[in-house]
């Protein structure tokens, strides 16, 4: 593996800083779709409505609910938070599943899993573990799982550019 940085500081990114698009499997026809949050003045951003659009079979949904369902774990496929679609963007591995909402999301993981030195947030060790970063699973940080999950974001990276 060439061109892994030395150093990675965590950009302080919560999951709800990738929920303005999540790529997911669409539920007519299975093939890559985009769940899209629209702005709304009245709304929060985190519950502003929603579209879920596929462009290969036309399928259209919006959302407009008012909780948002984030997924909290590696046991299973993840989720879409609103519409419940499996998401596009993960695979299992033997020691779980690992999963992303987008290709940001998932750059992200990849440099902090890639870095070999990781410099965390200033209240990490406070007990607010609040980050994105600070709350994955210990086996996808574990330098000696890197080089397999590494691999991993590669194999899902590669299924959004050849999807089916």
């Amino acid at each position: 593996m060439s061109g892994s940085p030395a150093r990675f500081r965590d950009p302080r990114s919560t999951e709800y800083d990738f929920l303005d698009s999540i790529l997911v499997h669409c539920p007519r026809c299975d093939r890559v779709a985009r769940v899209q949050g629209q702005p709304h003045p009245e709304a929060r951003p985190l519950f502003a409505p929603r579209h879920l659009v596929c462009r290969y079979c036309g399928l259209s949904r919006t959302w407009a609910g008012r909780w948002v369902g984030l997924w909290a774990g590696s046991r299973g496929p993840a989720e879409d938070p609103c519409f419940g679609a499996r998401l596009w963007l993960q695979r299992e591995t033997r020691h779980g599943w690992l999963w992303a909402y987008d290709l940001r999301h998932l750059d992200l993981i990849r440099r902090w899993t890639a870095a070999g030195l990781r410099e965390r947030a200033p209240w990490y060790d406070t007990g607010q573990k609040r980050t994105l970063l600070a709350r994955l699973p210990a086996w996808i940080t574990s330098a000696r799982n890197r080089d397999e999950v590494l691999r991993t974001i590669d194999r899902i990276r590669a299924s959004v550019l050849t999807p089916g």
